[in-house]
């Protein structure tokens, strides 16, 4: 089997909770790199890869775009480089986060003033399908 290092893209999907067809796609990103290939031509992955596939999955989960992860493992490939740039791209996302925060409670304020209008009647005199049907006439049928 190789090192003991070697996982196999089944192996290493386990070891970080990735989808195998996850991990092909953040090879076909360029996020990992090609792996080793066995003589059968099997994928070999070794602890460097699970480490950046386990970057990869946090960074995702914490919601940063494709394009941002790639930025971010290019500069953490090199140690040495200026953390500047990495605060920029984090602080880039937090408000990209904080102005989606405040779109989503707009819409709960709205939402929670069209239900407090609803006096549970019938749909002809719905206040929410008033206030969501153009012009505030309900068409139910359309």
């Amino acid at each position: 089997m190789g090192k003991k290092s070697d996982l196999g893209i089944g192996h290493l999907g386990q070891a970080t909770g990735t989808k195998v067809t996850t991990i092909r796609f953040y090879e076909a990103q360029g996020l990992l790199r090609e792996p080793r290939r066995s003589a059968s031509g099997r994928r070999q992955y070794g602890d460097a890869d699970r480490q950046r596939l386990a970057f990869i999955r946090r960074s995702r989960i914490l919601g940063f775009p494709i394009g941002a992860v790639r930025e971010l493992l290019a500069l953490s490939d090199d140690a040495s480089t200026s953390c500047t740039a990495v605060d920029t791209i984090a602080r880039a996302h937090l408000a990209d986060i904080d102005q989606k925060i405040s779109d989503l409670m707009a819409m709960r304020i709205e939402l929670d003033r069209m239900i407090s209008s609803c006096r549970l009647g019938t749909v002809a005199e719905c206040k929410i399908i008033e206030t969501l049907a153009p012009r505030g006439k309900a068409s139910p049928q359309a």
